[in-house]
């Protein structure tokens, strides 16, 4: 077995697979009919999503099937199957090498219900906005299908679903520490993270003629195992299954040939202590650089996890970007409305990753710390693209961003200190002074993607990250001036200082700074324009004072909020170990001294936490009164600037008026 450390080969200089002579397809096919067309007797690959196809790189099962199709394979597409039998998994036939099975860009469970555990109406993935086109944990229903579609054709799981199931995790929609979401769909291979580098190998190799059992040295990716398995002689376990054991986490191994146990998935679904202890090792463990390998038992057999993915260089991002992407919706829909792809078809992603480390986030978990950017000749030729080929494009691009608007090409600027990093997070508690926080390269970038002919408006659609931009007034500014239409999005989440910890937030004080910039250069242009601030209840630490306190800001600001999130615990997140388990992962997990975590947790209570976010919606002033009496705050009832909510309900047929004059 090769040695997980050592770097992989560009994911471009594979030699292509000898199908490549059949060229590009227009659209990757759906049909045996479209396969017939482009003289395909076979696929080489079948991707199965749980999304409508859109033929565009925002859309994961669309990159990845054009990135194999550059390989040389021959790729169809398998898109909202129906699960209820095995018909529609043999409808291209059977792959010659694998199945790859994904629930789409969304988490299925995220995609149907709300925070409130209530069943969505719609789908944005759909086409028309559908509800009911993908069972619940799509992923899992789809590998059993196609597993019986074709018994011993290899199953290969990847995506956001995949990614953040890849171990034991906390499933808030059963209330129950679930395993591993191998076991259940029994696929012989999990891709976690961004599956470029992964999947070029997996299928070159298996073209080869190498069995899937036998390819254990790829990372970002996990397996199953007999209990006991290492790759060779020279690998050494580490018991890291005691969070009491103060050597777990520096034992004097190399670490590319080490492997760290977790608690057993039997253990951490009956102790919430070793939940968060195994969720703190397995964040630790998330830096390329130095990343173990973790396993953790699932009864007889161990589910085996490599480290992270190596980040795509630039040129990597730029051809993956540049493949011959149809850039609009599969046919097969004609003029059906898909949501999803009316939000961003005239929007570019610029970066990936995310290095804030926020706890209630997934992005972190999925796409890694690093920034992996495009060039800046990548990012405005595909401005050009759409401005040529995008049906209904007026000039408007709605956002150049990714997971965030201003992290582009930000890194730390010495590279064994990045190496060797474990920070969860490289901007709290403060900005790391390594870290390279010049917009210089954004600035330049937006610049000159504006003064691209026909286009009239670059607007900035992704959240900011606000302690970052007041690093550089010169970024707020070109933003102030150029690049906001009347409302910019920002996410201060909280005001109080012990759910912000919580939440690796930073505190008021660059809210307040990065508002003060962004008026001055708004009044500078000439504009009025608005910062639109996001708040999150029911997150863990977030106290019925906490809310309060917001609640009492908000008013004193002048805001009413008219969407609010309540914090939705997502398998994987920090955050969510902190829900679950009671417990601080932030710190070191011992079973009698760690920080105690407040989570609301009953329904009543969240409610609650949400109407103090919305205090000025009548329809929430009963259970606010009951709650500022229960607190000893019944001064805040009452008339005056003072006070939080009025001592007098409105009637229904007044509210009723008074709702018809808003609108």
């Amino acid at each position: 077995m090769k040695s997980c450390g050592q770097s992989e080969q560009n994911i471009f200089s594979w030699r292509k697979f000898w199908a490549e002579r059949f060229g590009v397809a227009p659209f990757l096919p759906t049909s045996r009919a479209e396969m017939e067309r482009l003289g395909w007797e076979v696929c080489d690959v079948i991707l199965v999503t749980g999304d409508a196809y859109i033929d565009h790189p925002s859309f994961g099962m669309a990159l990845i099937g054009r990135l194999l199709e550059a390989q040389g394979f021959r790729v169809g597409v398998i898109s909202q199957p129906d699960w209820r039998s095995v018909a529609d998994f043999q409808a291209l036939g059977q792959p010659a090498l694998y199945f790859g099975v994904t629930s789409g860009n969304m988490d299925s469970m995220v995609n149907h219900y709300t925070s409130e555990r209530k069943i969505r109406s719609d789908d944005a993935y759909t086409p028309g906005g559908a509800a009911g086109k993908r069972p619940d944990r799509a992923a899992t229903v789809y590998a059993q299908r196609a597993r019986e579609a074709y018994p011993g054709v290899p199953v290969v799981l990847g995506s956001i679903e995949a990614s953040l199931r890849r171990a034991a995790h906390y499933d808030y929609w059963s209330d129950t520490v679930r395993r591993s979401i191998l076991p259940d769909s029994k696929a012989d291979l999990l891709i976690y993270g961004n599956a470029e580098r992964a999947v070029t190998a997996l299928t070159h190799r298996l073209a080869r003629g190498e069995a899937i059992s036998a390819i254990r040295d790829l990372r970002g990716t996990a397996f199953m195992m007999p209990s006991g398995w290492l790759p060779g002689k020279d690998w050494q376990e580490i018991d890291a299954t005691d969070p009491e054991d103060a050597k777990q986490t520096t034992k004097d191994a190399p670490r590319e040939k080490t492997v760290l146990r977790l608690p057993a998935y039997e253990a951490v679904r009956q102790d919430k202590t070793l939940y968060a202890h195994a969720s703190r090792l397995l964040h630790l463990e998330s830096n390329p650089g130095n990343a173990r390998a973790l396993v953790q038992a699932h009864g007889a057999r161990d589910v085996w996890i490599n480290p992270p993915p190596w980040p795509l260089s630039t040129e990597e991002m730029d051809r993956v970007y540049a493949l011959p992407y149809a850039r609009a919706p599969h046919p097969a829909y004609r003029d059906a409305k898909i949501p999803a792809w009316e939000m961003i078809r005239f929007s570019v992603s610029i970066m990936r990753g995310c290095f804030g480390g926020c706890t209630f986030c997934s992005i972190t978990e999925h796409e890694g710390r690093i920034i992996q950017s495009r060039s800046e000749k990548s990012v405005l030729r595909e401005i050009e693209d759409i401005r040529d080929k995008t049906a209904g494009f007026t000039g408007v691009i709605s956002d150049l961003g990714g997971p965030t608007a201003n992290m582009y090409r930000m890194r730390c600027r010495d590279a064994a200190a990045q190496a060797a990093c474990r920070r969860l997070s490289c901007v709290y508690p403060e900005i790391c002074e390594r870290l390279e926080t010049s917009h210089a390269s954004l600035i330049a970038l937006y610049q000159k993607a504006r003064a691209i002919p026909g286009i009239k408006k670059i607007l900035i659609g992704s959240g900011v990250r606000y302690d970052l931009a007041i690093r550089s007034p010169e970024y707020v500014r070109e933003l102030a001036r150029h690049h906001v239409g009347g409302y910019l999005k920002i996410a201060p989440e909280h005001t109080e200082p012990a759910p912000l910890a919580k939440m690796m937030k930073p505190g008021l004080a660059s809210y307040e700074r990065f508002k003060s910039l962004f008026a001055q250069f708004s009044r500078e242009a000439g504009k009025e324009q608005y910062l639109i601030p996001y708040f999150i209840a029911a997150h863990p630490g977030a106290t019925q004072e906490d809310m309060l306190n917001l609640a009492l800001w908000l008013k004193e600001k002048g805001f009413r909020l008219d969407q609010v999130q309540t914090f939705l615990p997502t398998p994987m997140a920090l955050a969510t170990a902190m829900w679950h388990s009671g417990k601080n992962p932030l710190k070191r997990i011992r079973h009698d001294e760690n920080e105690t975590v407040f989570s609301a947790r009953g329904e009543r209570e969240r409610r609650l936490q949400k109407a103090f976010l919305r205090y000025h919606d009548p329809a929430n002033w009963p259970v606010l009164r009951e709650a500022l009496r229960r607190m000893g705050r019944a001064d805040l009832i009452g008339a005056g600037k003072h006070r939080l909510i009025p001592a007098f309900q409105p009637s229904a047929l007044r509210q009723t008026k008074k709702n018809i004059r808003k609108t």
